[in-house]
């Protein structure tokens, strides 16, 4: 239940007649006390009498449905000695009603994916889950329960606090995250935007329980609540639950109170100095920016993006390409007052933060010197555009959006932004971007006197509806048909086939099929070599991988990023020593050309010393960063545990410095030669899923690989179980508020054991569902951690797996929750899990599975593996029926069989002045 910075980052029965279902286009039957309002593009409001509004943006492409809804309050809302409590009554929502105590518990047992999170504007609770008529009723009926009934008591309060504490003690752990906390707090002098959304220590320690019901009472009611639901469900049928679930609660009375705040126009630059152990360091700027539903806000946003893109930025080239820098970042922060554009970069240790600084400071103010071009913004339009559509054909994303939009003054700001966006002249983004970025305005890390200060825009209200006076929106796209996810049609809808080439074996998996937004995700992967030609590879093979879309004899790395933007691709690079594997996202016409660039890139790639330089940088900062993370020093010391391999095995797990060293070994001359001796034809598997035409991509790939050098024949490398001799690692993270907890027991077992079954489900009720004997007693009963854990894996090839179990915490609390975690398992070995715990378990995890098939990309990816373990969705249906049929005996059993905890190796990386005598850790 995370407590959000304003959007950081961006903008995260099956019903089989139409996908989506414009409201506007078919004939809704109004339930008594409910209206229509405005209709936007398949997007529909609607009131009740009580003043709830309600969005329903029906989509069957998927059938998979979500739920949001969102309070219109947030940490804004907050008063002194109050900071921090939006977010813990978010908490406290899922302690219970007097009918249903325990709401994660009951989320898990029907598969619905489900959380709630909270900014300074807005806090919703959202769920994803299969679309089901009688799920949908149950959470319209949670939602209405929890809006009036929620118990919001003392003593369940006394039990999330530590869980609380631990959540705002890993936040502390991020320098990123308190350094923006930090800033804001000195830009905001006034307004409530200054304050932590997670709230002071204090405030939240001593918050008053009578206090904290009355801000429930005031604040979650209908007229301050929009209800969001996206994705495949009836609208009749859903109104019909909503009017229902909610009518009998009565419009309120009270009056909210007025917000008459507004942050003074900032009349000079302010500093912020941060200084703790561990990491990397950071500069940054933050500048006062107009209200998310002023047309300047969407000018700016276009401009802060042309400053900090990767790699076509002004930042980007003054700080990384000249090596002040490893990488750089820029956004604008939409909310409903006026916010904020954030601007940074991170340094390697030992680069000169000063001189990073001030060229930071003085490129942001050669906007007003060096105006943008329009092939500027042409680029980052493309790229907004693109990112706006997805998020438009994904349900689940939408839902989402619409809530941000709901937060920052109306929902319909989510079309309107794409609007002013498409409109938008260079000019308009030239001189917002200007008039905001300007010292006066700024707060960063250095104090800069200024004889004449140039003084920001003052920020006016923003009125809406002028704006969105008979706004339509744009043409309604066709209806998408639904499709069935079930192992059966999946098999039957797929050809699986190969393409005879003269040159090496590839396979074909093609499973086309109408999308939402003619979408298509497909991955290919490309394997060569063996363990014994890979002998020393493995770092080269990795920069190799990391490296290859940055340049081709051709292409520059912005030309090959531009190409990807012409095509509208999402395109990732991943794989292991052995293997390449690409990931592709894009429309129906693109795929075609941008399999063939993803081939030419494969081949052609020439990995530029500036590049390699430039990686060498980022690989550096982010092993030094993770040398001081207690997450990441747990899992390499028990990782390196228990290998036996040699260092020139490519199966090696190195350590921290070796990394370093390894890094630094680097040069363009050795990644040349590993890609010219192994990257070829040979071994090549592709898998396709959603909107396209199986004979042009066929075609693309056939010309692709035509003529390519056949690679080293490719031999899997195996990972076999080997005995480990169990061992305890304490590590020390000195200044660290979070510590990291983890066990690890190698199994000597493979996916076709009669009791994998069993074990899978096992794993879910020992730890990872919000059901769990792990997550009951650790989190709800206990408090003493945000997220506690177990994960199974199982090979498919050999006898090997490992199940694994990790919580983070406060140092203090590190023998109260090892102690929880034994006492645990042992109580699972002595007494089993229950018939009930198996029944619920059980269909929770088929209702998960089903979800997970509705997911094109993961489709896409399974086909990949499928065809490398010779199978089908056949042998997902097998594991579904085997969990349908598992009892309490079996179970158990199995899991008696296999859970040794005298096996099991451990680590725990925490401040040792907290937790035990240093003389103790390692």
């Amino acid at each position: 239940m995370p407590a959000l910075f304003p959007r950081l980052i961006s903008r995260l029965a099956v019903v089989l007649s139409v996908g989506l279902l414009p409201l506007s286009s078919i004939a809704v039957t109004l339930p008594a006390g409910v209206n229509a309002g405005p209709s936007v593009e398949g997007v529909t409001e609607y009131t009740l009498n009580n003043g709830l509004k309600v969005l329903l943006a029906p989509d069957n492409s998927k059938p998979n449905t979500t739920v949001n809804m969102t309070y219109l309050v947030g940490a804004r809302q907050e008063n002194y000695g109050q900071t921090g409590m939006a977010h813990l009554l978010e908490h406290m929502l899922f302690r219970g009603t007097p009918t249903l105590r325990n709401a994660l518990g009951e989320f898990s047992k029907r598969g619905l994916q489900a959380n709630g999170s909270t900014s300074a504007d807005r806090t919703n609770y959202y769920a994803s889950f299969a679309a089901n008529t009688e799920t949908l009723d149950w959470y319209i009926r949670w939602q209405a329960d929890a809006m009036v009934n929620s118990l919001i008591l003392r003593e369940d309060l006394d039990a999330e606090m530590t869980v609380v504490r631990n959540e705002m003690e890993r936040g502390e752990n991020s320098p990123f995250q308190i350094l923006l906390q930090k800033m804001q707090a000195t830009a905001y002098q006034w307004h409530n935007y200054g304050q932590s959304t997670i709230g002071a220590r204090t405030d939240v320690e001593n918050v008053d329980i009578a206090q904290l019901r009355a801000f429930y009472t005031l604040y979650y009611q209908p007229d301050n609540a929009v209800l969001i639901i996206s994705g495949q469900f009836d609208p009749d049928t859903t109104l019909t639950s909503i009017a229902q679930a909610f009518l009998p609660i009565p419009k309120p009375t009270r009056v909210l109170p007025p917000e008459y705040t507004v942050e003074p126009v900032q009349d000079g630059e302010r500093q912020v100095t941060l200084r703790r152990h561990g990491g990397s360091p950071l500069i940054a700027a933050l500048f006062h920016a107009p209200a998310a539903g002023s047309p300047d806000f969407s000018a700016l946003d276009l401009g802060v993006s042309i400053l900090a893109d990767t790699p076509s930025g002004r930042l980007y080239h003054q700080l990384v390409g000249n090596k002040l820098s490893t990488d750089v970042f820029g956004f604008a922060a939409g909310m409903y007052q006026p916010g904020y554009a954030f601007f940074g970069a991170q340094l390697e240790p030992g680069m000169d933060q000063a001189l990073a600084l001030k060229t930071l400071d003085d490129t942001l103010a050669s906007v007003v010197t060096e105006p943008f071009i329009q092939a500027d913004l042409d680029r980052i339009r493309n790229k907004w555009l693109t990112s706006w559509s997805q998020t438009f054909a994904n349900p689940v994303s939408l839902a989402g959006a619409l809530s941000e939009s709901v937060a920052e003054g109306d929902w319909r700001l989510f079309f309107l932004q794409r609007d002013r966006v498409e409109a938008m002249p260079l000019e308009q983004v030239q001189q917002a971007t200007a008039n905001w970025l300007v010292a006066s305005n700024r707060t960063n890390g250095l104090y800069i006197p200024t004889d004449q200060p140039l003084r920001a825009p003052t920020p006016t209200a923003i009125s809406l509806s002028d704006s969105l006076k008979d706004y339509k929106g744009k043409a309604i796209e066709a209806a998408v048909a639904a499709f069935d996810p079930s192992p059966a049609n999946i098999d039957a809808s797929t050809t699986l086939t190969e393409l005879p080439m003269p040159n090496g074996h590839v396979e074909l998996a093609l499973l086309p099929k109408a999308t939402r937004g003619n979408l298509v995700d497909a991955r290919m992967i490309i394997q060569f070599g063996d363990l014994e030609s890979l002998k020393g590879q493995r770092n080269t093979a990795a920069a190799v991988i990391s490296l290859l879309d940055h340049g081709t004899h051709q292409m520059s790395r912005q030309d090959i990023q531009d190409r990807y933007d012409a095509l509208k691709a999402d395109v990732s690079y991943s794989g292991d020593a052995s293997t390449l594997a690409v990931g592709m996202s894009t429309t129906r016409e693109h795929l075609p050309e941008l399999v063939k660039l993803v081939l030419h890139i494969a081949r052609e790639a020439n990995f530029p010393a500036n590049e390699l330089a430039e990686y060498q940088r980022q690989v550096n900062t982010s092993i030094k960063n993770a040398m001081a993370e207690p997450n990441a020093l747990a899992s390499r010391a028990l990782s390196r545990h228990e290998q036996p391999w040699a260092r020139d095995d490519i199966r090696y797990i190195p350590t921290f410095d070796e990394s370093l060293e390894e890094t630094a070994a680097l040069t363009p001359e050795t990644l040349k030669a590993f890609h010219q001796r192994f990257y070829g034809a040979g071994m090549v598997r592709f898998s396709a899923v959603g909107d396209f035409d199986p004979e042009a991509v066929t075609a693309s790939l056939k010309t692709g690989l035509q003529g390519w050098a056949k690679a080293p024949t490719y031999q899997r490398i195996s990972h076999p179980w080997y005995p480990v001799t169990p061992e305890n690692f304490v590590i020390n993270t000195p200044d660290k508020a979070n510590a990291f907890y983890m066990m690890t027991l190698p199994l000597k077992r493979k996916d076709t054991d009669p009791d994998f079954p069993a074990l899978y489900l096992a794993n879910y009720l020992l730890g990872s569902s919000e059901t769990s004997r792990l997550w009951n007693r650790i989190r709800e009963q206990d408090g003493l951690s945000y997220n506690v854990r177990s994960n199974l894996t199982i090979s498919p090839y050999e006898d090997s797996g490992m199940w694994t179990i990790y919580a983070i915490l406060a140092p203090e609390n590190a023998q109260k929750l090892t102690s929880a975690v034994h006492e645990e398992l042992e109580r699972v070995l002595k007494d089993g899990f229950t018939d009930a715990e198996i029944q619920e378990g059980a269909t929770a995890l088929l209702n998960y599975r089903k979800l997970a098939r509705t997911s094109d990309d993961t489709l896409a990816t399974a086909w990949i593996n499928y065809m490398q373990q010779d199978r089908n969705f056949a042998w997902s249906q097998g594991i579904d029926d085997d969990l349908r049929k598992l009892t309490a005996d079996q179970v158990n059993q199995a899991v008696k069989a296999t859970l040794d905890i005298r096996q099991f190796s451990t680590a725990l990386a925490a401040d040792s002045t907290k937790t035990v005598p240093a003389s103790q850790s390692k």
